[in-house]
């Protein structure tokens, strides 16, 4: 294609076609992890649902894979070629009070919703960090702080705007279309892009919340007792811990900074003074560093966890589990050993049966799962991701007699498709295989963790011994516009 062909594709479009030499280009393709950038052929700053519409016709009528990014903290794999559709304007938020539901663009940020919705005293299921995208956390099933009270945030959405590959604007709710919205918690961008999306929120306008600082040294023992006190919580109880080095920076207080922590944090939606007496055994549980638990507003939840705004290069995967047992436990200290030379955070956030009771059929997550495990790892030159790749893959393997899966929203940028088959239950995969063939037959939203169309039986024929050989796959060759970067390291 030429130069001319995109201006004219421009000219349809309320937002920006960037190809590689413009000075933008270079910062729309970035994600929340920099080891991880997106190669296309063009970016597309999207500004309205037509402007995607448009996008997804250019690119279905010339063969090329199109990529979506808002914030890029779901990044699944970098884009080689195709067309990258960013998200990342359309940040429109409409709160309606009497219904308690938001609608928002699909490129909004929590850290925009939170302060909207606490003028109503209402709040989004939101997660431990406002950097992230609304739509595609929910589309991954949205683990948020309140989750043994409210449930994932995927079962909190009322309806979306969806561009499928045909180019068409359908709105996909429970009621008018429960198998396409089923496919999308779960399937994500594998059937279509977001333009919009409903979700409901929740009457929490203040939280008890914070935690306490344990020396890791006791890791173990903390752990294990903070595992006991989960058995016997309400509802109204969120709780999760971290095992984090913290850096020797003059902004961290004296009495943790260079150490290694464990980091017990709460979120609880009942009274400051319920919450006091529910956590008391907790400052018993080992050698206590620093207790920050304040009644606070629900703008300031994100400092229950502090999770860091900077971009970094990590490696990460997750494994749902169904106890966390002292040999369990003894397991995941064997990645924080001094001997290892890599600091990892290893965070469990309890789930419990309260997690578990879905308003409605979604394809997301074991919810018989009482915790959730996340590794997380920063790379560099001398600490690799094969390295670090190895040794999550021995001690994943250690767990599972314990493990129910993974979760998707936790999955790290570059997840095989192995990993990714752990994420789904064998109905809910096949599922959304049937799903892809009738929504996306030719794969044209194959940039990301992408769902396998199902063969139906006049694509297949016998291999040798028995086996079964895909001999059409109904996607056309991209038309190459430019050559391939050189590849990730």
């Amino acid at each position: 294609m030429t130069r001319g062909d995109f201006d004219r594709f421009a000219e349809r479009l309320s937002g920006e076609v960037l190809l590689p030499a413009h000075e933008d280009f270079h910062f729309e393709r970035g994600g929340a992890d920099p080891a991880f950038r997106h190669e296309p052929d063009v970016i597309v700053c999207a500004e309205t649902a037509e402007d995607i519409q448009e996008t997804v016709r250019f690119a279905a009528e010339r063969g090329m894979p199109i990529a979506v990014q808002a914030t890029g903290h779901g990044l699944a794999k970098p884009a080689r070629g195709g067309v990258l559709l960013s998200t990342r304007r359309m940040s429109h938020i409409d709160i309606d009070s009497e219904r308690q539901t938001a609608t928002v663009g699909a490129g909004t940020r929590f850290g925009q919703l939170i302060p909207l919705a606490a003028e109503h005293g209402l709040a989004p299921l939101s997660g431990s960090s406002p950097g992230v995208g609304v739509v595609g956390y929910n589309l991954a099933g949205g683990l948020s702080l309140l989750t043994r009270t409210y449930g994932w945030a995927a079962d909190s959405v009322r309806s979306l705007d969806l561009v499928t590959a045909d180019g068409a604007l359908r709105t996909v709710a429970p009621e008018s279309d429960p198998d396409l919205f089923r496919a999308l918690f779960g399937g994500r961008d594998n059937f279509g892009v977001v333009a919009c999306m409903e979700i409901g929120l929740v009457p929490v306008a203040r939280l008890f919340g914070g935690g306490f600082f344990f020396d890791g040294e006791t890791a173990g023992q903390v752990l294990n007792a903070w595992s006991r006190w989960t058995r016997d919580q309400p509802a109204e109880m969120n709780s999760s811990a971290a095992l984090i080095s913290i850096p020797d920076d003059p902004d961290v207080p004296p009495t943790l900074r260079g150490r290694s922590v464990l980091h017990v944090r709460i979120a609880y939606t009942g009274t400051a003074d319920d919450g006091r007496t529910l956590v008391e055994p907790l400052r018993h549980a080992g050698p206590l560093l620093l207790e920050d638990l304040r009644d606070m507003p629900f703008t300031q939840s994100a400092t229950i966890h502090n999770d860091p705004p900077v971009l970094m290069a990590a490696h990460a995967d997750t494994a749902l589990l169904e106890c966390l047992d002292e040999a369990t436990v003894d397991t995941l200290l064997t990645m924080a050993a001094p001997s290892t030379g890599w600091p990892t955070v290893i965070e469990i956030r309890h789930l419990g049966a309260a997690a578990t009771a879905p308003s409605r059929a979604i394809a997301v997550a074991d919810r018989n799962a009482e915790f959730l495990l996340s590794l997380v790892t920063l790379v560099d030159a001398d600490i690799t991701r094969a390295k670090v790749a190895d040794l999550y893959e021995r001690t994943l393997a250690a767990l599972a007699p314990v493990t129910r899966g993974a979760a998707l929203s936790f999955l790290g940028a570059g997840a095989d498709s192995h990993r990714l088959r752990d994420a789904y239950s064998e109905q809910d995969f096949a599922f959304l295989q049937n799903m892809k063939r009738t929504h996306d037959p030719k794969n044209l939203f194959r940039n990301n963790h992408t769902i396998p169309v199902r063969p139906r039986p006049s694509d297949i024929t016998p291999g040798k011994r028995g086996d079964f050989v895909m001999l059409r796959t109904d996607t056309p060759a991209m038309t190459p516009i430019s050559q391939p970067g050189p590849p990730f390291s």
